[in-house]
């Protein structure tokens, strides 16, 4: 890397706005959710990263690449429904009859969310505005006709929350197309284009992302070319430099190929929590991230579950980026907005509980099957679920240095398909 010292002078930001948030919404949405087909198998890091994955790759934003895997089920799928259409298809077919920005944001903001981040462009290479040096393969000039950016940034803020972008500054297989890819060593090292003309291009995208929607979140997917890791024009540190400098409570996450970091990420079961750090945990609601036809309620989280997921996270120091991919047409799947209601319900009683609040972490508690502590100015909050009914807490089973009840604390646990209960006290004078 050149100029490691210019690296080094680069902010390192937790902003208040972001060390507060509990809760931040991810969305996927692009010609990838017309076909809108994966194959529901399992959450990134419970099974193992080779070739099966790719094969049976649960992402529907990566229809584009599973289709290109000979034998896959996503190939036969392409063949026998779409009769083996070029991908592009999908552009032009893509209508947003249903979009309503202002409601979304609304659903969002009353889940609970600090900030939302919206996929630019994934790894189609599809912009969702009208990008520099795209043509005419963006959604103002196809498809949709409609700068999806533009839109959703004015209603995220104008709903008072902060507004990020992902981009997909790693992979594009329209502009450096690769054969298909079948593992991770693919993915980061093997079929990742490298060189610095990819990366002017990238760079000159979200320079215009910044310029144009001025985001507080820069969200790098599957790092950067290697070549354009310099500060020269058009590189990486100088584009960081912009950024920093344009967005003062700016940040951004740890998947620029290492060359510089605000947060750390980890994706379902994927990735290890770092000790110390900020970090952030991303998921679907569902097993995809790009809204998925195939799947139901088996894969989709309940509300309880989602709730349960947020505080875990934030009990181990972190928050949470949950991921809606909406139907084509721009509406919701009723299974998201369940959980995005749900989570909202419980946001709006312990919302000020979790924000800012310092990670207690996983307590072992006989007759609980899931109990979670934070602590936020001097009092600790303990967040416990299991079977419907009442159970009876000793002290010694709760964290020490609080006034709990010298005898036991009984708390009426509401069931496993409900939200769980939250017990507090006061730091012990």
């Amino acid at each position: 890397m050149r100029d490691p010292q210019k690296w080094d002078d680069l902010p390192h930001r937790q902003p208040d706005w972001f060390r507060e948030a509990a809760l931040g919404i991810f969305i996927h949405w692009g010609p990838y959710s017309v076909p809108a087909w994966a194959e529901p198998t399992a959450e990134l890091g419970a099974v193992p990263d080779d070739a099966s994955w790719f094969t049976h790759n649960p992402y529907a934003e990566w229809y584009a690449n599973t289709i290109r895997i000979e034998g896959s089920p996503a190939a036969e799928h392409h063949r026998e429904v779409h009769g083996d259409a070029p991908y592009d298809d999908f552009l032009d077919q893509w209508e947003t009859s249903a979009f309503d920005p202002a409601a979304w944001a609304e659903q969002f903001r009353r889940a609970g969310a600090d900030y939302v981040v919206l996929t630019t462009k994934h790894h189609d290479g599809v912009t969702l505005w009208d990008a520099p040096g795209t043509g005419d393969r963006n959604t103002v000039r196809r498809g949709p006709q409609r700068d999806l950016v533009g839109e959703i940034a004015s209603a995220v803020t104008a709903a008072g929350m902060r507004f990020g972008v992902y981009y997909s500054g790693g992979l594009d297989w329209h502009v450096r197309p690769t054969p298909p890819i079948l593992h991770g060593e693919d993915v980061h090292d093997l079929k990742r284009p490298r060189d610095d003309e990819f990366g002017k291009y990238c760079a000159a995208h979200v320079r215009d992302l910044i310029d144009r929607y001025s985001p507080d979140v820069l969200w790098n997917d599957i790092g950067w070319p290697d070549e354009n890791v310099h500060f020269d024009q058009g590189g990486l540190g100088a584009l960081l430099e912009h950024f920093y400098s344009a967005r003062p409570e700016g940040l951004i996450n740890d998947r620029f190929a290492g060359a510089h970091q605000d947060f750390m990420t980890t994706e379902y079961q994927s990735g290890e929590i770092p000790d110390g750090q900020p970090w952030e945990n991303c998921r679907g609601v569902g097993l995809s991230f790009g809204y998925n036809q195939v799947e139901d309620a088996s894969q989709y989280m309940s509300g309880a579950q989602a709730v349960r997921h947020v505080v875990d996270a934030v009990s181990k120091g972190g928050r949470v980026l949950l991921n809606v991919g909406p139907r084509a047409d721009g509406s919701l799947h009723e299974l998201q907005v369940a959980a995005l209601e749900s989570l909202g319900k419980f946001m709006a009683e312990h919302k000020v509980h979790l924000a800012g609040s310092r990670g207690v972490g996983e307590l072992q508690i006989d007759g609980v099957d899931w109990a979670r502590a934070v602590e936020k100015d001097g009092v600790c909050h303990v967040f416990l679920g299991g079977e419907a009914g009442k159970v009876r807490i000793g002290p010694s089973a709760l964290p020490a240095g609080y006034d709990w009840p010298s005898g036991v604390v009984e708390v009426a646990l509401a069931g496993g398909d409900a939200a769980p209960v939250a017990i507090s006290a006061a730091r012990a004078v």
